[in-house]
């Protein structure tokens, strides 16, 4: 059973069982969707996508789950987190490519090719995913208070709308308007806007499932009706 609702405020992550594992799945899943899946365009069915876009949503998916069951500012902690890492991950990339070579080894050109990201495209990933998640924490938050904590799957589909759609109008367009004439970037920031949405509501029912085991684990029901919801802080 889940205890008596609290307010935002009284709920520490620090409180919480599970709340640094659920920040360690969303921080593995951010960086190895951005190491792994970004660099390779996939087809299937005729249908052009980056294949981390199998993978990426899943950041969302864990946003919502942390906002729902940890709070806006719990989200907020751990998108702070994940923005750090992506970071650390861009850096870390840029000194690996830059180091000389072993004259023996010849895997130095698909090295870069692979993981030697320009800083444009770096700059437009880290900008799109801190203003669509907050924008995605934001709105799940909200919803909740709005509909007294009924009907989840309005507030994760609503907030994946919203949050997939600010991520997307900004990445694209900051990494490759001027690079892909603007009916190329408009045809891709599309396709995979709707991919994004269309696969995050299909994993509604995991959201359910473990949305509905950690507030039984934790035994708290949080609401932000004494949120600040400013981005800009780590702290209570």
């Amino acid at each position: 059973m889940v205890d008596t609702p609290v307010s935002e405020d009284t709920a520490a992550p620090s409180r919480f069982r599970y709340y640094d594992f659920v920040m360690a799945a969303f921080v593995v899943v951010l960086v190895c969707s951005n190491i792994i899946g970004a660099a390779k365009p996939a087809q299937i069915w005729g249908i052009t996508f980056g294949a981390g876009i199998l993978f990426f949503p899943l950041s969302y998916v864990i946003g919502d789950i942390l906002t729902e069951v940890y709070g806006y500012a719990g989200a907020r902690r751990v998108v702070w987190v994940g923005f750090a890492a992506n970071i650390f991950m861009a850096l870390m990339a840029t000194a690996v490519v830059s180091i000389p070579p072993d004259p023996d080894w010849d895997g130095q050109g698909a090295y870069e090719y692979v993981f030697g990201q320009t800083p444009r495209i770096v700059l437009a990933s880290l900008i799109a995913f801190w203003a669509g998640e907050f924008a995605n924490a934001y709105v799940m938050a909200k919803m909740k208070v709005m509909s007294e904590g009924k009907h989840l799957w309005q507030r994760t589909i609503g907030s994946t709308v919203v949050g997939q759609g600010v991520d997307s109008l900004l990445f694209y367009p900051i990494a490759f308007l001027g690079v892909w004439s603007f009916n190329q970037v408009i045809a891709v920031l599309t396709v995979n806007y709707l991919l994004k949405v269309i696969w995050e509501a299909v994993l509604t029912p995991v959201t359910y499932a473990v949305v509905g085991w950690l507030k039984r684990a934790e035994g708290k029901e949080v609401f932000d009706t004494d949120t600040d919801f400013t981005p800009f802080s780590v702290t209570r």
